[in-house]
Formats: C-alpha cells, structure tokens, sequence
C-alpha cells in the first residue's frame, strides 16, 4: 500500500522558543495520527516523527511501534510546510 502524506488536521503541542524546537500533532486523511519533531532556525525542518497508536501503521498494518513514518519524512515535511503556509 503507497502513503501518500495529506495532513487532515494539524494542532501544537509543545514549543521551546529559545532552542527553536517545535512539536505538532498531524492527523492524517486516513485519521491516522504522528507526533512531529521540527526545528525553525530560521526555516521549518523536520526532526522526527513518530506514529500514534491510535490506529494500526496505513503502510505495515502493525499495531505497535514500527519506523515507517521515518520513510516519508521528506513527503511529511513537504505536506506540512504546505499546512503551516495556508
């Protein structure tokens, strides 16, 4: 099965401003839900993200931890910098 990244809903959750740290919570089209890790210094880069357990992964079907997130980071990071600009 391809991902294909659509950011459905995007909420903050935490944010250091002296270090430049950032973190969102995205709920994806398929309502599955990833924690992002970004940086701003000066510009948006993602970190890290990592899966919420509220759905099994839409790529490998696990319903556990698993690294398929960490795949697409270049296809999340583009989604939202898209979300973030609207």
């Amino acid at each position: 099965m391809a991902f294909n990244p659509v950011i459905f809903d995007l909420q903050p959750s935490d944010k250091n401003e002296k270090e430049g740290l950032y973190q969102y919570i995205a709920t994806f089209s398929d309502q599955s839900k990833c924690r992002l890790f970004l940086t701003k210094k000066p510009d948006w880069k993602l970190a890290h993200a990592n899966r919420l357990l509220n759905i099994p992964c839409p790529m490998c079907r696990k319903d556990y931890y698993c690294k398929c997130m960490e795949k697409h980071l270049p296809a999340i990071e583009a989604e939202f910098l898209q979300k973030i600009e609207e």
